[in-house]
């Protein structure tokens, strides 16, 4: 399997895959109510088995071009990851997503992340436009869509009922031309 890394500080990219299950459980349980405070990402995952269900579902999307999921490492911990929880080539369209535990926050993690899979999905798979989905509320959310150079496409005003109280969901996008221009240095058009 391939290992990306990220940097000088130990941190790795790589498939997160259904064999990871133990280890998948244990990451979420150090960090279940921080990682679900917007999204209830991982929150069937409450034993080993249902951990591994979760783990196949995205082995299954990736299998058939329409997913994927993989686990951010930092010194040999998995700490978080990064997801296309739409994927669809034929289209040109992807969606991406994340997730971290607190330990692992403000270490530039998702962003450098990202990029890797944005670089790929733009320069190995044409796609010609990647969306984020954050719930307003979620502002280290909105802040690495921002970091990435993404555009605010629009907000789903209490597009998403969750924990009982309906969340407004931010709608970020970037167009393939512009994530060129903008890992070239040059600027594009922002609308």
């Amino acid at each position: 399997m391939y290992a990306i890394s990220l940097g000088d500080d130990g941190a790795v990219l790589r498939p997160l895959e259904p064999w990871h299950a133990e280890e998948f459980l244990a990451h979420l349980d150090r960090g279940r109510d921080f990682i679900n405070e917007h999204i209830p990402f991982g929150a069937a995952a409450r034993d080993v088995e249902s951990a591994r269900k979760v783990l196949r579902t995205y082995a299954d999307k990736r299998a058939a071009d329409d997913g994927g999921l993989h686990g951010l490492w930092l010194d040999g911990k998995l700490v978080g990851g990064v997801l296309f929880r739409v994927f669809d080539a034929a289209g040109g369209n992807c969606e991406v997503g994340c997730w971290l535990e607190p330990a692992a926050t403000g270490r530039g993690l998702v962003t450098r992340a990202m990029r890797v899979l944005i670089d790929w999905a733009v320069e190995e798979r044409g796609i010609h436009r990647v969306e984020w989905h954050a719930s307003s509320a979620n502002t280290a959310s909105v802040k690495v869509a921002r970091r990435l150079g993404l555009t605010l496409d629009g907000v789903l005003r209490e597009s998403f009922l969750y924990r009982g109280v309906r969340q407004n969901t931010e709608v970020w996008s970037v167009l393939a031309p512009e994530w060129r221009a903008a890992r070239a240095g040059r600027p594009h058009d922002a609308r």
